[in-house]
């Protein structure tokens, strides 16, 4: 999950990293009143979960309140890389001497944690990456010591900050990873980390992602959550503890195991590029137990896409056998009623296979074709899809 700026603002704040203060807006009027509490020269910032605020209009200088509500009013609405501006903060101004940037992020390839630094920050760390390499310092961070006071100093020195910011910014780097440690997040990043003309190190702006798989451990997290900007088939599901991804396809994909479905998604949208280059809608793992209710859940949040034509369960009995799996498949129609419009082919394998085809073959029901194995199966599904 990605947060907005001033969620990222307020986490920081709350682990000691320094921040200027901000106030949340979301009209000129709001704009207007939390420049005025703030005083002196504020900045309006557009609050959209992606880059280049500042290119497109989404962040500007208001030297008065009157100059904050007329930027309010011109950035609401906005429209940066697709992400429409609703919310806006109002932060102090600020002093700027220098600009740095910093993060940690989450290395899968190498298993590890990955620090960037750079003491040439404000520009986009693509662009950095791409024309100045050498400005970037990357230090692996071994997770079972983490970003101690001697390994922060060791990254400001790879990153070539002068020796006498070295200690100052090395301290906010080793708050910065409590935040990413604490939170259990996957990346955080500040661009801007600036040297105030006082001569303090202040982080200016801030991006921060949480790992959902550890959200058991965070209750308070789901308050950070835009629910108003998630998928409504993917919150359906998430309310129902399902495993999906909504994708851009026609068939629908129910499978038990996430390597089944992934080696689903690979067939199905091979066969798709027979019959009119379908694809893949989701990807749904519907895990180990195939219940009815299960089953009906998973099938209502596919037949709720309008881009859905098709639907394709494959499914390899285990500890969940196919019989009670087939068993799910008919009360799940059954449940849905008139909501099930659309063609599934079930493929079922593995435990009680006979059982569970004999039970979708007495079912009879209209919409349910048998097939054989996973090839075949996916092939009908995309042809069902193509019609």
């Amino acid at each position: 999950m990605d947060l907005f700026e001033y969620q990222a603002r307020d986490l920081f704040e709350k682990y000691g990293v320094p921040v200027l203060p901000g106030i949340v807006a979301d009209t000129p009027a709001e704009a207007r009143a939390a420049a005025e509490k703030l005083g002196g020269v504020t900045v309006v910032k557009a609050q959209v979960k992606t880059g280049g605020r500042g290119k497109a209009g989404g962040v500007k200088v208001a030297k008065t309140p009157d100059e904050a509500e007329a930027a309010a009013e011109a950035i609401l609405g906005l429209d940066i890389k697709g992400h429409v501006v609703k919310r806006l903060m109002v932060a102090a101004g600020a002093d700027i001497t220098e600009e740095y940037y910093f993060s940690v992020l989450l290395d899968r390839a190498n298993r590890s944690y990955l620090s960037l630094a750079s003491f040439e920050g404000g520009m986009e760390i693509e662009q950095l990456a791409v024309e100045k390499p050498e400005a970037l310092a990357r230090i692996e961070v071994d997770p079972a010591t983490g970003i101690t006071p001697e390994k922060a100093k060791e990254i400001a020195v790879a990153a070539k900050f002068p020796a006498e910011v070295v200690d100052k910014v090395a301290e906010v780097f080793v708050k910065l990873y409590e935040v990413y440690t604490g939170e259990d997040a996957t990346l955080v990043e500040v661009n801007p980390l600036i040297l105030s003309g006082s001569g303090e190190v202040i982080a200016l702006d801030g991006k921060v992602t949480l790992d959902e798989n550890a959200e058991f451990r965070h209750p308070e997290h789901d308050a950070l959550e835009d629910k108003s900007a998630a998928d409504p088939l993917e919150a359906k599901a998430k309310a129902n503890d399902l495993n999906y991804v909504k994708l851009d396809g026609e068939v629908g994909i129910i499978g038990n195991g996430a390597g089944l479905v992934m080696s689903t998604l690979d067939v199905v949208a091979y066969a798709g590029e027979r019959h009119g280059d379908v694809k893949p809608a989701n990807f749904l793992d519907i895990g180990g137990g195939a219940s009815a209710e299960v089953m009906a859940a998973g099938l209502d949040v596919i037949l709720g896409d309008a881009q859905v034509k098709s639907v394709f369960v494959n499914v390899f009995g285990g500890i969940t056998a196919c019989d009670a799996v087939a068993t799910g498949i008919v009360t799940a129609l059954g449940m849905l009623g008139d909501a099930a419009t659309k063609p599934l082919v079930v493929r079922l394998d593995g435990n009680k296979v006979e059982e569970g085809r004999r039970i979708l073959s007495d079912a009879g029901h209209p919409l349910v074709t048998l097939a054989d194995d996973m090839d075949s199966g996916a092939d009908k599904a995309a042809e069902l899809a193509s019609r």
